[in-house]
């Protein structure tokens, strides 16, 4: 474990007990990506599952397809020492309030894979269990693959109640086994990660999706190929090498290293959007996450239906009118890529 100050810990492999869950019974309970992917690290690190708790539903026929014991939540809940809950955010509560707090053994570990419930007040566990937070920084598919290739990724971790007196040996020890010591885990309590995720995803994510569409949109009026477009955009890799020099170098060294055309027009540009209300926006966006009012709105979202949700996918389909120029310029790119010829239907 390394600390630059008393406030930071990072933990790597060398931190982890290789016997931490000698002897515990762990169980995953919901078989969505994430869920798949826990379990199946755990499982070939020799650490379990013994059973994934799920709902009748086809996610528990692919866990039992994939070799799992699927036993309904409850049942699993109490058959465990150690529980980590893989569900959506926005149905943990329900499921906290019917099948997994009723049916905690005292001494046993909850283990949540984000800090969203307990960050914002909508579960409160019992007092006589560990109360574990392991928030991997990337997505399901992705954090399986990176097991597969041993390089493991990075997560949030913390000890948010202390009952059983080895808390953290359980949680380094989940930790290591699913790979994410291998990279390296940042403590950080639920609160904190909760508000970080949602913040980035509510601003940075944002302002990336809105950018490329106008970008998009306005570039097309200008006579500029839609082909062209998204190849500048995105599926030329280009974006991909400049993130991946902000991880290697610094978001600043990185920044330094782009030819003078392109540093001084971003320099411009940049400037102009700093004296822009969007610090004003981001602002707004965190005071709401952290004072509980976009949770509210999520759990009334869910009580009514989904009805934003199910707009916001229909937009997002590929076959909605709102995403066919982009899908059709990345249909048309794609072709004359594997072909080596112009794009089909080239105007």
């Amino acid at each position: 474990m390394t600390s630059d100050t008393d406030s930071l810990r990072f933990f790597t492999s060398k931190d982890a007990d290789p016997q931490a869950l000698s002897g515990e019974r762990v169980v995953v309970v919901g078989y969505g990506v994430l869920g798949r992917t826990v379990a199946l690290n755990l499982r070939d690190s020799g650490v379990g599952p013994a059973a994934v708790g799920n709902v009748a539903d086809s996610y528990a026929e692919q866990a039992r397809a994939e070799g799992f014991r699927v036993l309904p939540i409850g049942q699993a809940v109490a058959d465990a020492d150690v529980i980590l809950v893989l569900l959506s955010d926005e149905v943990v509560s329900e499921v906290f309030a019917t099948e997994i707090g009723p049916n905690l053994r005292p001494g046993s570990a909850i283990v949540f894979a984000s800090g969203y419930n307990l960050a914002y007040g909508l579960i409160t566990p019992p007092p006589d269990v560990d109360v574990l937070l392991l928030a991997p920084r990337m997505a399901g598919e992705n954090a399986r693959q990176r097991y597969l290739d041993r390089q493991g990724f990075f997560a949030c971790v913390s000890v948010e109640q202390e009952a059983s007196g080895r808390a953290w040996k359980r949680l380094l020890g989940l930790a290591e086994a699913v790979g994410v010591l291998w990279a390296g885990a940042l403590e950080l309590d639920a609160r904190l990660e909760a508000d970080l995720d949602l913040f980035i995803e509510q601003t940075m994510g944002a302002v990336i999706g809105v950018a490329m569409l106008s970008a998009f949109s306005i570039g097309v009026e200008a006579g500029i190929p839609p082909e062209a477009l998204v190849m500048e955009m995105y599926m030329s890799g280009e974006m991909e090498t400049v993130f991946r020099s902000f991880r290697e170098s610094g978001f600043y060294r990185a920044s330094a290293t782009h030819g003078p055309t392109a540093l001084y027009g971003g320099y411009l540009r940049t400037m102009e959007w700093l004296s822009s209300d969007m610090s004003d926006r981001f602002r707004q966006a965190l005071d709401e996450i952290r004072s509980g009012e976009f949770a509210r709105q999520f759990q009334a979202e869910r009580d009514a239906g989904y009805p934003a949700l199910s707009q916001a996918r229909a937009m997002t389909a590929e076959e909605s009118p709102f995403t066919q120029p982009v899908v059709q310029a990345e249909a048309r790119l794609r072709a004359a890529m594997s072909q080596g010829g112009e794009p089909a239907d080239a105007q």
